[in-house]
């Protein structure tokens, strides 16, 4: 049995989802939780309820905002007197900025960015996408413990049935150290949408939405269904979206339980970022378009007549 200790961010005082799905694929191990700052008893059942034997909630100076150096420090100093033989978090914009910078402390490898693992006995097992999604490698860990691996959110699911731990909770106090560069201010984005990395649902746009405002259509059926909104390199290239919404080799990779594209036809970029979706449906007048033969169902026909008709089909089917 190996000793595990998953680190758990916070949105908005809940625990993001990937934390459970990682939770839920230790069954067998000894997991315990590190989240830095407080969380409330509620959520700390619910990761006792998901395996969390142990949950330590870090607190101390200069940690009531997010650094790279402030959080790696702090955990590096926690998790040096733990005896962990991994140290698992969720390849979210924080996990990829931090953890490296924590696995380096230690002079440890990190598997980043795995979409499964397995323990065998005490020994973990992960895979990961290589070059753009066109491969999966199996990774194993060697070297001094502890161990390092982000894994994608949605990737591994929740699970079926949970195997609750003792969930006990306590108070861990944490230094920061003397961090050299500082974070004056996080401005937040306007939208209350989830980011697209963590989403379970996505609707994407292709160069055929023509314009910003026909993105109207998708986040209307967005709203219904409580998706977010993406688009393709080609309609940001265009002007149609900002960066930030872009998915693909270039963008953000994805991994959400149902993605809907429209009007995207499907170049090997795009769907370098969206492969690993567990539902693909697109929608394209183009019936030889590449997207296509990676569609789990396919609409032929014009988006601006099959996205409206879908969101009213949904808002009567969801009430």
């Amino acid at each position: 049995m190996a000793k595990v200790l998953v680190y758990s961010e916070l949105n908005k005082g809940n625990v993001k989802p990937v934390t459970l799905e990682i939770l839920g694929k230790l069954n067998g191990q000894d997991a315990e939780v590190a989240i830095i700052g407080d969380v409330s008893d509620e959520q700390v059942k619910v990761l006792g309820e998901y395996g969390a034997n142990k949950i330590h909630k870090l607190k101390g100076d200069k940690l009531d905002k997010y650094s790279p150096e402030g959080y790696a420090n702090a955990l590096h100093n926690f998790i040096k007197d733990g005896s962990y033989d991994y140290v698992l978090a969720g390849a979210t914009s924080a996990g990829k900025d931090f953890l490296p910078r924590l696995a380096t402390k230690f002079e440890a490898g990190l598997a980043s960015d795995c979409t499964n693992f397995i323990f065998e006995g005490d020994t973990f097992h992960g895979t990961r996408p290589l070059f753009a999604g066109k491969c999966l490698a199996k990774v194993d860990l060697q070297g001094p413990k502890p161990h390092f691996a982000t894994v994608r959110p949605n990737a591994l699911g929740m699970p079926e049935t949970k195997n609750a731990g003792a969930g006990e909770a306590s108070d861990a106090s944490a230094d920061a150290g003397d961090i050299k560069a500082i974070i004056k201010e996080i401005v937040a984005s306007a939208s209350e949408k989830v980011d697209l990395t963590e989403a379970n649902i996505i609707i994407s746009g292709g160069r055929a939405m023509k314009n910003p405002e026909n993105f109207k259509i998708l986040d209307e059926c967005a709203s219904v269904i409580g998706a977010t909104v993406g688009a393709s390199r080609a309609a940001v290239d265009s002007g149609f979206a900002p960066p930030s919404m872009q998915v693909g080799q270039t963008g953000k990779t994805v991994s959400p339980s149902l993605y809907i594209a429209c009007g995207i036809s499907g170049a090997i970029q795009h769907l370098a970022g969206m492969r690993t979706s567990k539902v693909i449906v697109a929608i394209n007048t183009d019936p030889d378009a590449p997207i296509f033969t990676k569609a789990d169902y396919g609409i032929v026909g014009d988006l601006y007549k099959i996205v409206p008709i879908l969101t009213e089909e949904f808002k009567k089917i969801l009430g």
